[in-house]
């Protein structure tokens, strides 16, 4: 995919004719260098905030951002795989915590009177995570999305601290694990149909996704747990044909950790 400058004499004429669509966008200084990459399911509003923020970070953008381009790309997944590619491709420079991030926050299983308990915890060499973070507080938010989808207790989570019932029972979302009614094997069940999600080893599915127009749609292609790439084809292309339109990318430890969380997101 090439990549196009979009030059005019002010950067926020720029800005006002940007997108308010999913895609990845580009900052670069006055030598037409990628300073930096990011992604949004509104490029405009996205870029906005960086260029309204008051930390030193956006304060520098600011500063050196001269022009801005962007790529629609249809859904925020797409975003999410392609926005991964070209920062370990053009190592921008404010892209940094990207490049080096280290999760340092991982979702355990652990037992608890027999309910198997997801929990967060500082990973280790020796660790056996489900998945990885690199923030607490994205720790604690997926793990509350998954309790509530799987009907899972937060209490038996670490997400509610109480002798009693979690708040997910008052609202009838749990079914009173954490008062020992409902048995451990009908519990682990629903945390094993989660857990069985987060393994792609055998996993093979072709995921359909809004495209960047209404008569297109977007392809993300996965094959024996291996990601292989993401396309665009014509609304009306047969399945069949559809693998032809999948433009091969690398798979790495950070792609998988977005299509894991892609996966065990969705309904």
């Amino acid at each position: 995919m090439t990549i196009e400058i979009r030059i005019a004499i002010d950067i926020h004429d720029q800005i006002a004719s940007l997108p308010k669509a999913a895609g990845v966008y580009f900052f670069y200084d006055a030598k037409k260098t990628i300073i930096y990459i990011g992604k949004s399911i509104n490029i405009q509003q996205r870029v906005k905030q960086h260029f309204s923020g008051k930390d030193r970070k956006s304060q520098k953008l600011q500063h050196f951002t001269k022009y801005v381009s962007y790529k629609l790309m249809g859904s925020e997944l797409i975003s999410l795989l392609y926005e991964s590619h070209l920062i370990k491709k053009h190592h921008p420079i404010y892209n940094r915590s990207q490049r080096r991030k280290i999760y340092q926050y991982g979702l355990f299983l652990s037992n608890t009177n027999g309910y198997q308990a997801l929990t967060i915890g500082k990973i280790s060499s020796t660790s056996k995570v489900i998945t990885t973070f690199s923030t607490l507080n994205e720790a604690k938010e997926m793990l509350f999305r998954i309790t509530e989808k799987y009907q899972l207790c937060q209490k038996i989570n670490g997400l509610y601290k109480t002798k009693s019932s979690c708040f997910q029972y008052q609202l009838k979302m749990c079914f009173g694990a954490c008062l020992s009614m409902e048995a451990p094997d009908s519990y682990n069940q629903r945390v094993n149909e989660f857990i069985s999600k987060t393994k792609l080893q055998d996993y093979t599915s072709l995921i359909e996704l809004e495209g960047r127009t209404e008569d297109e749609l977007g392809l993300v292609y996965i094959e024996n747990g291996n990601y292989k790439g993401f396309g665009f084809c014509p609304m009306n292309t047969p399945k069949q044909t559809q693998l032809k339109f999948i433009t091969p990318y690398e798979n790495n430890r950070d792609i998988q950790r977005i299509l894991v969380r892609y996966i065990t997101n969705r309904p």
